[in-house]
């Protein structure tokens, strides 16, 4: 196979990652607290692509890992007491089905059991690291340091975090990430403000992200006719080849 084919055809392989990452993007543009993702380009070199020793190793482009962009989303007012956004660095936590997760998607719901739970089954830590119940259909007041109260009693406060690195970050779905590092230990976030009645939407620019999708598009045809062209030529020369007498 010949270097510009060779090319073209990684060139399609980061290109197909890409759109893969830019849909799932665009499909969770209206799940509160979505984080986006992003790539990560790498060059690798290859002395086997190249045709073995006979030529020099070819540099190829690859999508060296994927990255999450943690930045604030817009915060939305939606009148409704049980949601609640952080203003600042931090996450809720909640009790996930193998240990703790966290989440910035703090659309809350009473679960049968009185638990205030992110989307319907993670259930929202206290201080303590204990669900906070509550009385379904009672009005509750959640203050900015994320303390509970319902008819006049507290009933808990909401456990906010920050990590010391996002890197160990993984995603599990429900816009919920679990850590995948034991040394990266959470810690009582500071300057960081729980705002009742109000959501965090998703971090992805909707017409950012389109364009983008339309300008990975046309890379993709681009490199396809490159492929394309190759092959002509591959073609072509054979033909000339077995022309000679």
């Amino acid at each position: 196979m010949d270097p510009l084919t060779i090319a073209a055809a990684s060139g399609l392989r980061s290109r197909m990652q890409a759109l893969d990452l830019l849909a799932n993007n665009l499909a969770n543009t209206g799940t509160n607290g979505y984080k986006g993702d992003q790539e990560f380009y790498g060059l690798f070199s290859s002395a086997e692509a190249s045709g073995g020793d006979s030529g020099p190793a070819a540099t190829l482009p690859v999508i060296e890992r994927q990255w999450t962009d943690f930045s604030q989303g817009t915060l939305q007012v939606t009148g409704n007491p049980l949601d609640v956004a952080l203003s600042g660095k931090g996450f809720l936590v909640v009790n996930g089905p193998n240990g703790p997760l966290y989440t910035r998607n703090g659309s809350l719901e009473v679960s049968p059991s009185g638990e205030l739970t992110v989307a319907g089954k993670y259930a929202v830590q206290d201080k303590s690291g204990n669900p906070i119940h509550v009385t379904s259909n009672v009005p509750i007041q959640i203050s900015p340091d994320g303390t509970v109260n319902q008819e006049g009693n507290t009933l808990g406060q909401i456990k906010v975090v920050t990590l010391p690195t996002t890197d160990s970050l993984q995603k599990v779905g429900d816009a919920c990430f679990r850590s995948t590092d034991p040394a990266n230990r959470p810690a009582d976030a500071a300057n960081v403000e729980v705002q009742q009645g109000k959501i965090e939407q998703s971090n992805v620019p909707v017409a950012q992200a389109a364009m983008r999708l339309v300008g990975v598009m046309r890379q993709f045809e681009m490199l396809q006719k490159a492929i394309g062209v190759s092959t002509d030529m591959d073609t072509k020369s054979i033909q000339e080849v077995a022309r000679v007498t």
